[in-house]
């Protein structure tokens, strides 16, 4: 549905974006992240027709926005950081008025109904915008960009702003508008495009540098031999017997007493190793209970920060099976 390749832009000697290629297929939703100044608004502003790219094409439903914009336009509903609301006119007023510029063909009463009983505005949609709160100013927002279901949605920072009650109810409707729309989300609220996306994209001085599921993602740059086990007994004992396991690293007691007489260890086993049968037989051996036993995963704003800083061991792999790697790490090997 949405294709970018070898996307790149110059303002003078200085390239905003270098090289840029993702996809996001139909009906998925895809997270676009990246620091400030890493190119991630001049992507997003080229994708959607307000600048055009020095080098390379952004294709929608295969039409290149640069080649034929109006066409490609229709198929994209817009959602900028900040709303362009005209705030003296009501609701209903306002997105008439949407409507009327995109030549909207569908009946205009119901799908207009419809769209605000889908972003939850029936009940305001005849104030005027101006005296709206933040949470339904976004929605206003949010309701213009679904008019002529479009089916493409750019929404960048859609809960900028927002209360926790109006950020689940945003976040739950924009996995609603999944299932029938491609989705690119902007934002810098990390466990929301966790909660949210099927993919995530991250760029970093104007190139991609991670391309994959926040599942693989986490997979890839936190490792299998990393764990985090909680037992009971004499944790000095339990910290000498689990370092007697082959392939361990390290053993640290993270804290003693989270429960009477449970002690927290930290345990990292070399690469590739698989040490929790070894564990579990260790600790039954000596009748030690064993009561938590979890992988040691990255968060998602821990891995954002490994990949836009260079702090990475090991290669990430995109979804095609190429290596991406940060600029800065490239330059550290060197």
């Amino acid at each position: 549905m949405i294709e970018i390749k070898n996307l790149t832009k110059r303002y003078g000697s200085k390239t905003a974006v270098s090289d840029v290629s993702f996809c996001a297929r139909e009906n998925e939703i895809l997270g676009f992240l990246g620091p400030n100044g890493a190119g991630k608004s001049t992507t997003m502003n080229i994708l959607t027709g307000y600048l055009s790219s020095t080098e390379g094409s952004a294709i929608i439903n295969g039409i290149d926005i640069l080649e034929d914009p109006v066409r490609a336009k229709k198929l994209i509903g817009y959602l900028p950081e900040q709303p362009p609301l005209y705030l003296d006119m009501t609701v209903t007023e306002y997105l008439k008025f949407v409507y009327n510029l995109k030549k909207c063909k569908l009946p205009q009463r119901s799908h207009l109904n419809e769209i605000c009983e889908l972003v939850k505005i029936t009940e305001v949609k005849n104030r005027v915008i101006k005296n709206l709160s933040k949470g339904y100013r976004q929605r206003v927002g949010l309701a213009q960009a679904l008019v002529g279901n479009p089916p493409v949605l750019i929404l960048d920072e859609p809960t900028v702003g927002l209360d926790p009650k109006q950020i689940i109810e945003i976040r739950s409707l924009i996995k609603k508008l999944g299932k029938n729309h491609t989705v690119i989300l902007s934002s810098h609220i990390l466990p929301e495009v966790q909660a949210v996306c099927d993919k995530i994209v991250i760029i970093n001085r104007g190139r991609v540098v991670a391309n994959d599921t926040a599942e693989k993602l986490v997979h890839n740059l936190s490792g299998d031999h990393k764990l985090v086990v909680r037992a009971e007994g004499n944790p000095a004992e339990i910290k000498k017997l689990l370092s007697s396991i082959p392939n361990m690293d390290e053993v640290r007691i993270n804290k003693e007493n989270v429960e009477p007489g449970v002690s927290e260890f930290f345990l990292n086993a070399k690469p590739g190793a698989d040490i929790r049968r070894e564990v579990s037989k260790r600790l039954a051996s000596r009748s030690y209970p064993l009561l938590m036993m979890k992988s040691s995963e990255l968060t998602l704003e821990e891995i954002f920060l490994k990949i836009t800083t260079g702090d990475i061991h090991g290669n990430i792999k995109d979804d095609l099976g190429g290596e991406i790697m940060p600029e800065r790490s490239e330059r550290r090997k060197k």
